[in-house]
This record gives structure tokens, sequence and C-alpha cells, in this order.
């Protein structure tokens, strides 16, 4: 990636890229599949979309599953009875199925486009004359993909505390956490 960066950057462009946010032991059960605006992966997709620069959002394998079979994409359910949990070999669906977590990790990938403002000026308007004139270049960053995993990571981190208070709730800290083990236990009793 250092190396691309330079490279654009000699050249006097920019460049876009892909970040990758991946949340750990998220419990199951977080978000809806009874609305369309409760649904856990639409509101990580909003989220993430509404990131500076970003064009795409991806869960899972999201966008290679829309070219690929259902039986190469769908996550096989099994179960260990020494764990006395269910099992899943892939995470293909990134972690939601139906906007509910499953207890896998959540997967979320963000696309950046490339930078508008480049060190050297691409065509444009003048607003005044209506002339073809090249665009003013001030400053530019090369590639925000760093930047934008940041800010990614800070999303999706409110969008699963959210869904945590909505199925917890509670008035203290202390009573969401009871909530929460009480909802563990009953998980690891089913």
């Amino acid at each position: 990636m250092k190396s691309e960066v330079d490279v654009v950057h000699r050249a006097g462009n920019t460049v876009g890229g892909i970040f990758e946010v991946v949340a750990h032991n998220v419990v199951t059960g977080l978000g809806s599949h009874a609305q369309w605006d409760e649904k856990l992966d639409a509101r990580l997709a909003q989220a993430v979309m509404s990131i500076q620069a970003v064009k795409g959002v991806e869960i899972g394998a999201g966008i290679a599953a829309a070219t690929s079979y259902g039986s190469e994409v769908m996550d096989e359910i099994g179960y260990d009875s020494a764990a006395k949990q269910f099992t899943r070999p892939s995470n293909r669906a990134g972690g939601l199925e139906g906007g509910i977590t499953n207890g896998q990790d959540v997967v979320v990938r963000g696309y950046l486009k490339p930078i508008s403002t480049l060190r050297t000026p691409l065509g444009t308007v003048d607003m005044v004359t209506k002339e073809p004139v090249s665009a003013a270049y001030e400053r530019s960053d090369v590639c925000v993909v760093p930047a934008g995993g940041v800010a990614g990571e800070a999303m999706v981190s409110i969008v699963l505390a959210q869904a945590v208070v909505e199925k917890f709730g509670g008035d203290s800290l202390g009573e969401l956490r009871r909530n929460y083990d009480g909802y563990v236990r009953q998980l690891k009793e089913f």
C-alpha cells in the first residue's frame, strides 16, 4: 500500500481503496428483521456510507456473493455438543443474517474513491465567465484509506453500541450488564 501511494504521489495523482472493520465477540441477536430501518446491516451500511469519500459498503462476502451460487456463499450450520453451541465453518455473511447478528465476527468494508483534488489539476469551468479553466490546487491527500479506516471503526462501534443499548437497556451500566449477562446465560442454556 505504501509503495502504491508513493507512486501515485510522484505522479501527482490520488488513489482510493478499501478499509475493513472487524468486530469480534459480538453477541447473537442484535438488530431486527422486522423493520427496514432497524436491520443492523442497513444501519451499519448507512453509518459507513456517511464517511467522506466512501462510495460503497460491503458486509461479509457481499460483493463476491452477488456473482456466486448459493452453495458457494451460504454459511452451513453445525453443532458442537461438547461446547453446547452452534457453529459455522465460514463467515461469508459477515456476522449478520436477516438484519441480526449471528454471533460471528461482524465484517464491514468501506470502498473509498480517490480524492478529487489533484496536484495535476483537472479541467473545470469558471463560475463567472463560464469558460474552461484548470482546477485550483491548494493541497491534497494522496490516499485517505488509513483515515477512512479509523472513521469506519468509530462508525461501526457507534452502531453496535446503540444496538447493545437497545437490546439490553437499563438506566445504568450495571443494569445493562445484568441484562446482558442474563441474556448470554439464556443463550448458553438453549
